[in-house]
């Protein structure tokens, strides 16, 4: 058995192909594509967040909306950039929408990707320390105060003449939800990273892309980097279980609006290139067929075996009704074939 979300960037664009014309069509298609998967059996809307660019930026209006529409499905990030964050602003903000959604919020955080502007972090207010040009260790350090704070342990001295009376001890952000420190996941684009996350008690995100060229394929150094994972966890002694996701563009076709869009893709491979001048990355191939190959495809992909979650990438643009569809022929055509369901 296999959780089966999906993943949105959010994209709009006044293009006349477009079906999402603004931020507003954005934001409302989203709400209604996670209430659509959610009646088609599916189990999570999760979202890219990406500044200066128009595409969905400030994810935790977007997840209360969402949590307050739906009553079953995970809902998640995949991921919120750490380096733009106020972590101790951030577990309020989250706290609020995990208790609007009834403690379903699945939160993917890391460094985030190449950005639309140059250090748009520091916009924010943000300056990393010497040494630290891209904000790696900004990023792991707002981790770290942002985790800390969800523990629920106070940790701020009391005004001795509050406005209103305070509670014993030190105090905490509010409102804390608990269980939402075990649902933080981090994006690990590297095997290194991937061992370090583990060791911090997060579920691990595996990127769609590898900031490593090991000379195999994709699937494979992905599922070595879920590996290393589950070994690092187990050797840092946490209680539970930890949670593992991949993410794939997959596609069935099976009618003429599927073989238009997506039938002669031309991705049936992984590519190999740079996410910036200096980071060399090797990225996942997309996957669009009949459902009986795609299941023959998808069975060799030994990454997807090896994780509890699938988030299929969607072309928003497209549209509430098309994205859907989409979902459901995966759900319905190839899910039961690969005992997914």
């Amino acid at each position: 058995m296999k959780k089966i979300g999906f993943l949105s960037f959010g994209h709009w664009s006044a293009s006349p192909h477009s079906q999402v014309r603004s931020a507003s069509d954005a934001l409302m298609q989203s709400i209604e594509l996670a209430e659509a998967v959610e009646d088609l059996g599916a189990d999570g809307a999760y979202f890219r967040v990406h500044h200066f660019a128009q595409q969905l930026a400030s994810p935790f209006p977007l997840l209360a909306a969402i949590g307050a529409r739906t009553k079953r499905i995970e809902i998640g990030t995949a991921v919120i950039d750490m380096r733009y964050e106020n972590p101790l602003y951030m577990v309020e903000d989250a706290g609020a929408a995990d208790l609007i959604a009834g403690g379903r919020l699945q939160l993917g955080i890391s460094r985030g990707s190449p950005e639309q502007v140059i250090d748009g972090f520091r916009h924010f207010g943000y300056d990393p320390e010497d040494g630290d040009p891209v904000g790696a260790d900004l990023a792991r350090q707002h981790a770290d105060v942002f985790l800390g704070a969800l523990s629920g342990m106070g940790f701020a001295e009391p005004n001795p003449s509050p406005m209103f009376p305070n509670p014993p001890g030190l105090l905490r952000p509010e409102p804390h939800s608990p269980g939402l420190r075990d649902r933080i996941w981090w994006g690990a684009g590297s095997r290194p990273t991937a061992e370090w996350a583990a060791r911090k008690g997060m579920n691990m995100q595996s990127s769609t892309l590898m900031t490593e060229d090991a000379g195999v394929p994709f699937h494979a150094l992905q599922a070595e980097q879920i590996r290393l994972f589950r070994e690092a966890w187990a050797e840092a002694g946490h209680a539970r279980e930890p949670r593992v996701s991949v993410s794939r563009s997959i596609f069935a076709l099976v009618n003429d609006q599927d073989r238009a869009y997506f039938g002669r893709s031309g991705q049936d491979s992984d590519q190999v290139g740079y996410i910036d001048p200096q980071t060399k990355a090797i990225f996942g191939r997309s996957y669009a067929a009949e459902p009986d190959v795609l299941v023959r495809e998808l069975a060799k992909d030994t990454a997807i075996k090896a994780a509890d979650t699938l988030l299929l990438t969607v072309p928003n643009q497209l549209g509430v009704a098309y994205n859907a569809h989409a979902i459901e022929s995966i759900l319905k055509y190839v899910a039961p074939e690969l005992g997914w369901r």
